[in-house]
């Protein structure tokens, strides 16, 4: 028996359900029962059933399933698969901003650990984070942790005032407005996809800026038949499994995320076999988090 069928013999024996993020490596997006982005993945993990989710991606990811799924066990397989952008802000930054700014709401991005969503008003993500603001009812808003989307949601929110957290994704920090004007040179027909988690100059000048799960659903939908996309690199196998027809390029160079490359098949079967590496966080945290989860989900 190889290790595909390992896991698939240990999922259905413990009745499990396994969920990834675009960014996973392709062998794990291959085996799970859903794939998607932030948004998509929090509204499955309320969703489920099963008793058991092992959650491939990050650990604010499964945080997040967890505080939705409180009655549910969550595993992440790579114990040590973190998210240097959640890491930017900690909980005593956050107080310190809220006392400074008691009339405004927090809105964090999803990419924040749990202790930092307790301490929110609304969480989003980058396929709602216009949205969300839009629809909170104040006038001004403290946007953590993400400096980009952040000013992205400026943009297309301007009757707002919004206090925006510098902390970024270093991932999506790396793409360059050269690499976007090169791009353009040497693939003219090709429309550029970019997420808005990157700089403000590379976003003013994208074709298009979407949510991983926005760049599915528009390379499906549109005529163009080559795609230049501004993100980790995991998403060109989902957007080439579900567009099969059509041709994607990484925007420059590929760029990694160390941390949602660390989940090997090995450490998912291990994970299911021992049901290790479990998440586990106060029921206050759980009960304050999920205020913030709940709101995103209705303000969509």
């Amino acid at each position: 028996m190889n290790i595909k069928e390992e896991i698939l013999k240990l999922k259905e024996m413990k009745k499990a359900v396994i969920l990834a993020h675009n960014y996973q490596i392709p062998e794990i997006q291959d085996l799970a029962d859903f794939v998607g982005d932030s948004l998509e993945l929090s509204k499955h993990s309320k969703k489920i059933n099963a008793p058991l989710i092992v959650f491939c991606g990050v650990r604010f990811m499964a945080e997040t399933a967890k505080i939705l799924s409180p009655r549910k066990k969550v595993l992440l397989p790579a114990l040590d698969a973190g998210c240097p952008l959640a890491d930017t802000i900690l909980p005593d930054q956050l107080l310190a901003l809220r006392a400074k700014h008691p009339d405004a709401w927090v809105v964090s991005y999803v990419n924040t650990s749990a202790q930092i969503k307790a301490l929110s008003d609304v969480c989003c993500t980058s396929s709602n984070a216009v949205a969300v603001v839009k629809n909170v009812p104040v006038k001004k808003v403290i946007f953590v942790p993400d400096k980009n989307l952040g000013n992205w949601v400026a943009k297309n929110v301007p009757e707002k005032e919004i206090i925006i957290w510098q902390g970024f994704c270093y991932v999506h920090e790396q793409f360059t407005l050269e690499e976007l004007e090169r791009a353009k040179k040497r693939l003219p027909d090709a429309e550029i996809l970019v997420h808005p988690e990157c700089r403000s100059e590379v976003v003013e000048h994208a074709d298009f800026v979407l949510s991983t799960a926005g760049m599915l659903a528009h390379a499906k939908k549109s005529s163009a038949k080559r795609f230049i996309v501004g993100t980790e690199e995991g998403m060109l196998h989902k957007l080439k499994k579900e567009s099969p027809d059509k041709e994607f390029y990484s925007l420059g160079c590929a760029k990694t995320c160390v941390n949602m490359k660390k989940t090997t098949l090995r450490q998912l079967r291990d994970s299911l076999a021992k049901e290790r590496y479990e998440i586990d966080l106060e029921k206050e945290i759980i009960a304050k988090a999920s205020v913030a989860l709940e709101r995103m989900i209705e303000y969509i």
